[in-house]
């Protein structure tokens, strides 16, 4: 792709950020044949991702493995307590550090550029706008020694009274518990499930931010928010990897279009319409999980705040055009072709 007005000069692009989101901006921007430079930006990794097996057929795909974790732990079952006796439920999801994960799928970097046609934020901080919390909740974890065998493959969620509790197993008879809503030790002295089975491995981690945000804006003239920096999910979703690979497609898209000489305010408009719709679905799917989670006040709150800031996308979207693009494959296409 070649930059527009210049036939015989490739468009460049500076990518901020090494995790998910920059990594697989990076993979298809080299591979449509754009100027790629990439800039570290380093954060404390997440201890233990689950990968569901829609985020992980995404990750396979994106990058051409199909063995992409094959050997990796996986959690086969979950047992949840959420505002009722506990319910064991299929589930297969695969288990891995996010230190593993950004390893396999690191892209060779390039050295980052002086002067590029285009930037990708993939971390903070943005040129401008402000970040929208969708609550007030943060989490915590903490590494715990499971007592029983069986939760080397099982998952376990519990809503207790100020919060909720998932605990994920790790290496050998290890796993990790994550806390929202409190400290672990008060979310445990409220705990019927998940207490009994584990004992914590030394102190929590520093808390970090558990409720949905959207920074605002999402794009510029020359620039785009992606990847966690532009939008965070509830950990209650599990979604957040998947998010990141689908923010960076459609990223790539937005970009190649614009190389190729495309509209480039209703391309990155969409952009930004997209990632609004996609933090209203997520706001609504939490909601429903938190209004059934418990009945005390700290659960009433995150509802209606979930609720608040669902009614505040559904007004952004309303003030916004239709789609006008369509994503077939990695292309975006005017809705009027793809019809």
């Amino acid at each position: 792709m070649t930059r527009a007005g210049c036939p015989d000069t490739p468009m460049a692009v500076a990518i901020r950020g090494s995790g998910m989101a920059a990594n697989a901006c990076a993979h298809l921007l080299k591979g449509a044949g754009l100027r790629v430079g990439q800039e570290s930006a380093h954060r404390p990794p997440v201890p233990s991702l689950l990968l569901s097996e829609a985020a992980l057929a995404l990750m396979r795909d994106l990058f051409a493995r199909p063995d992409l974790f094959a050997d990796a732990p996986r959690v086969r079952r979950r047992l949840v307590a959420w505002g009722g006796a506990p319910v064991m439920v299929p589930h297969e999801a695969v288990l891995a550090s996010e230190e593993l994960v950004q390893a396999a799928l690191a892209v060779a970097e390039e050295a980052p550029m002086a002067a590029p046609d285009f930037t990708i934020h993939a971390a903070p901080p943005l040129p401008m706008g402000e970040l929208h919390v969708f609550g007030e909740r943060h989490a915590v974890a903490a590494r715990v020694r499971l007592r029983d065998p069986v939760c080397r493959e099982e998952g376990r969620v519990e809503a207790v009274e100020s919060g909720w509790l998932f605990l994920v197993p790790a290496d050998g008879d290890e796993g990790w518990l994550l806390g929202v809503g409190g400290e672990i030790d008060a979310l445990l002295a409220q705990s019927r499930l998940i207490a009994p089975v584990v004992d914590p491995i030394g102190g929590s981690s520093r808390p970090f931010l558990a409720a949905p945000r959207l920074h605002l804006p999402l794009v510029g003239d020359d620039w785009l928010a992606c990847g966690t920096a532009a939008i965070g999910f509830d950990p209650i979703c599990g979604d957040g990897t998947a998010q990141s690979v689908r923010e960076a497609i459609l990223a790539s898209a937005v970009l190649t279009g614009i190389a190729a000489g495309g509209d480039r305010a209703a391309l990155l408009g969409h952009y930004q319409a997209m990632l609004i719709a996609a933090m209203r679905r997520h706001l609504l799917l939490c909601a429903q999980f938190y209004a059934d989670g418990g009945r005390g006040d700290w659960w009433r709150t995150q509802h209606e705040a979930l609720m608040q800031g669902h009614r505040w996308c559904t007004g952004l979207l309303a003030t916004l055009p239709e789609p006008q693009y369509a994503l077939h494959g990695l292309r975006l296409v005017p809705r009027r072709a793809a019809a």
